[in-house]
């Protein structure tokens, strides 16, 4: 039951962010991009989720007891670090066409093209 909570939540907030993504909107577009960002983190996360018996940064395997994947963990900190600098690049972008066309609507900016 838990892990159908948890798809739902990832497909819900995948979604909302390819949505958002499709709006001429670029504050929203990159609203969706943030969306879209923590549902993969969330995506990879969900894989790396083992219900062992100890924590993953235990290191007595002499018990026998299963742990979690401790690589997932570390690779979902990289992926936030990534996602931030991606969005905050995304940022400066839609704040750089914002002030040198005045309008925030993709449509509206036809220098984009050219």
């Amino acid at each position: 039951m838990e892990d159908l909570a948890m798809a739902a939540a990832i497909g819900t907030l995948f979604g909302m962010g390819v949505f958002q993504m499709l709006r001429r909107d670029l504050v929203k577009a990159a609203m969706g991009f943030a969306l879209l960002f923590n549902a993969v983190n969330l995506f990879i996360l969900s894989t790396g989720a083992y219900r062992g018996a100890s924590a993953p940064y235990t290191t007595n395997l002499a018990d026998g007891k299963a742990t979690s994947d401790p690589l997932v963990q570390a690779l979902i900190l990289t992926a936030i670090v990534v996602s931030f600098g991606s969005y905050a690049l995304l940022l400066a972008m839609v704040n750089l066409v914002s002030r040198r066309f005045n309008r925030i609507d993709s449509d509206e900016v036809k220098e984009l093209i050219n």
